[in-house]
């Protein structure tokens, strides 16, 4: 008989496991350029993101705050923590094709009333008014996985580890660039708050030249309240800059996992070079070198298997069961072998039928939702190709930016030293040097803030490109 029953259930388990319920939807092809727009080089396919981090940023200062946030960050060691939790889930889904066994071991007693058919039985043949039954077996229970239920679980689960890996990779990425821009930001602050002093210092002679003249009778002291006012202005700054300098170390050192405080640096802002030469690379490349594009792309693999077991769940489940071990009605002869031993098979087919609209709806559910994630997908890799292209026509513009800016800075300067000369012969009133000092000032100070944001383009490019990571 039971050869009988494997040779059925063998034959049954060869012919539906031929059967599939459910087709995967490959992974799109997302429409890319074959050049970024605004790539210098064009047809180069040798990119800044597969240039290390240690490599791409040369400062030893910035190597280490970097070095310190990959450590320390929270939000990395949060990650690392989501790739462990789902290393294990994917691991113990690996045992969904082991059979489950139980072992149970169980004693009770019962006492049926005695004008019961059982409590007559008792008397009559058994001579006791209770029963008792003292049974210890193990119990196995396995589901055949006919249509693929447990592979597309165990897909799944090897989707969303990965899945965990590349979205620390992604944050890895965004500290990189967050830290090396906020380094830079601290580097403008350290030169405009530089500026700022010595605009004090210039005004502070001004100031100096015109009470002079004021104690000799040639301006008023309109002159006098001016001067001061310029003075005044520059002086304020002082503070300002004073105090972003110090919430930008207290953000730079919580992003790098440390307590807020100081920064020790001796690199200045026109230390800081930005390279000529920025290849992008190839568009079709970033598919696989963006984190959160291979993200996008690992839902889908997700989607596909959500569908397969939703699908699934709509057809029969084969289910085999046997359990074996001892039993008697007398705890004396509990573990009489062989007399006690017992054993039982049995295999059975479940299909859902009530629940089958649920299920369908279900499935349907699933095949919207892997719908989404193919529009997700499209959508991640248009972004990131912006992303580049957006960073590219940056740092082209912010050079021809720095250019103007610095050569306006030149021309103010030699403007305030004229002025100056001219006022201390009679030949410029006051009004001209304040004018000028005020202009060199901005001049300055935006040039600065154009050198920082050229640096931030370029950490955005890498970025975006998917560097960072290795």
């Amino acid at each position: 008989m039971k050869k009988y029953i494997y040779g059925f259930t063998g034959l049954m388990l060869l012919v539906l496991s031929a059967c599939t319920v459910s087709k995967d939807v490959e992974t799109p092809k997302a429409a890319l350029p074959a050049n970024f727009r605004n790539e210098a080089s064009v047809g180069d396919t040798t990119s800044i993101a597969d240039i290390q981090w240690k490599s791409f940023f040369a400062d030893v200062t910035l190597q280490k705050l970097i070095d310190s946030a990959i450590v320390k960050n929270y939000d990395l060691q949060i990650a690392v923590k989501n790739i462990e939790s789902s290393q294990l889930l994917f691991k113990r889904v690996k045992w969904d094709y082991i059979p489950q066994l139980s072992a149970n071991v169980t004693a009770n007693t019962n006492r049926p009333s005695d004008n019961s058919l059982n409590g007559l039985s008792l008397n009559q043949f058994v001579g006791t008014k209770h029963i008792e039954d003292y049974s210890a077996n193990l119990a196995l229970s396995w589901e055949a996985d006919i249509w693929g239920k447990i592979k597309n679980r165990q897909r799944g689960a090897l989707a969303a580890y990965l899945q965990t890996a590349e979205a620390k990779k992604a944050i890895q990425t965004n500290i990189v660039a967050s830290v090396s821009q906020g380094y830079y930001n601290l580097l403008m602050l350290d030169d405009q708050l530089a500026i700022a002093q010595k605009n004090v210092i210039l005004n502070d002679s001004t100031l100096r030249i015109i009470r002079l003249q004021f104690d000799a009778g040639q301006v008023t002291s309109l002159a006098v309240q001016q001067a001061e006012a310029q003075r005044q202005a520059a002086e304020q700054l002082v503070p300002q800059f004073e105090q972003n300098i110090t919430i930008q170390e207290n953000a730079l050192r919580i992003l790098t996992g440390e307590l807020p405080d100081k920064i020790t640096r001796s690199a200045k802002l026109d230390d800081q070079i930005v390279p000529e030469n920025l290849s992008a690379g190839v568009p079709s490349a970033i598919v696989s070198r963006r984190p959160d594009v291979k993200s996008s792309e690992l839902a889908l693999n997700i989607a596909n298997a959500n569908v397969g077991i939703a699908k699934a769940s709509m057809y029969p489940a084969l289910t085999i069961t046997a359990s074996g071990g001892v039993n008697s009605f007398r705890a004396s002869n509990w573990f009489n072998i062989p007399a006690s031993l017992f054993g039982t098979v049995a295999g059975g087919l479940t299909q859902p039928i009530f629940a089958r609209k649920q299920l369908k709806t279900n499935y349907e559910v699933a095949k919207v939702e892997r719908e989404k994630t193919v529009l997700q997908f499209r959508q991640s890799v248009l972004n990131a190709v912006g992303e580049v292209s957006d960073a590219l026509v940056r740092i082209e513009k912010l050079k021809q930016q720095q250019v103007i800016a610095a050569n306006r800075v030149k021309t103010l300067q030699q403007a305030t030293t004229n002025a100056k000369l001219l006022f201390s012969n009679g030949m410029a009133n006051y009004l001209e040097v304040i004018t000028a000092q005020g202009n060199v000032l901005q001049s300055e100070l935006e040039l600065a803030t154009v050198k920082r944001t050229q640096l931030d383009a370029v950490s955005e490019l890498y970025r975006s490109l998917g560097g960072g990571w290795k």
